[in-house]
């Protein structure tokens, strides 16, 4: 009988801390200049053009608008850092410059977001930063609830039209016995609420 009783309280505690297998990706597939641009994101412009070159930095306007010298207003909303890049480069040789160059980097993203609800202190959205993991999203949200079941947090992703719910161990990443969870525009993070 006593043998049976601490198998049996065995079993209770282990059942009680949430163990899913490393069955997500560790790093995020992910190229900067390839996320579209909105509203709020940050740019910084270098046209070269001859012997002279003429520097600015841009935030998209709420229309995802940036007013460019030469050439006034460039709708940027939705495009990639290439494309804009092109854009400019080719409005600005249409009767503008003679040859110019542009170069153009993303400095700040502050269009994206993704999302996170349940046992947080804080549920809403949370900004996508290039590099940002789950471990990150959880503290930006004020930390779990006493009552979150750390260990099965839910991250829901939406990746070439594929929608994909992976189980991760946030308070073991957190311990480093886990590797961390690169997150991705869009992600929506759940965590649940532990049954006991």
């Amino acid at each position: 009988m006593r043998q049976f009783l601490w198998v049996l309280s065995f079993l209770v505690l282990a059942s009680c801390h949430d163990d899913p297998p490393v069955v997500y990706p560790t790093t995020a597939p992910l190229d900067v200049n390839k996320l579209a641009l909105g509203p709020g994101d940050k740019l910084n412009l270098t046209v070269f053009y001859g012997s002279h070159s003429l520097q600015a930095a841009y935030t998209l306007d709420s229309s995802g608008q940036i007013a460019v010298q030469y050439i006034g207003a460039v709708k940027a909303n939705g495009m990639t850092a290439e494309q804009l890049r092109e854009t400019i480069q080719g409005r600005l040789a249409d009767g503008f410059l003679n040859e110019p160059i542009v170069s153009l980097t993303i400095a700040e993203i502050n269009s994206l977001r993704l999302s996170i609800s349940g046992m947080v202190a804080k549920t809403g959205a949370v900004k996508f930063t290039p590099g940002i993991t789950i471990t990150e999203v959880i503290a930006q949200s004020g930390g779990f609830t006493p009552m979150a079941r750390k260990n099965m947090v839910r991250v829901t992703r939406v990746l070439n039209g594929v929608k994909e719910t992976y189980k991760l161990p946030v308070e073991r990443i957190a311990e480093g016995e886990r590797p961390n969870f690169p997150m991705l525009p869009g992600d929506e993070v759940f965590v649940p609420e532990r049954p006991w």
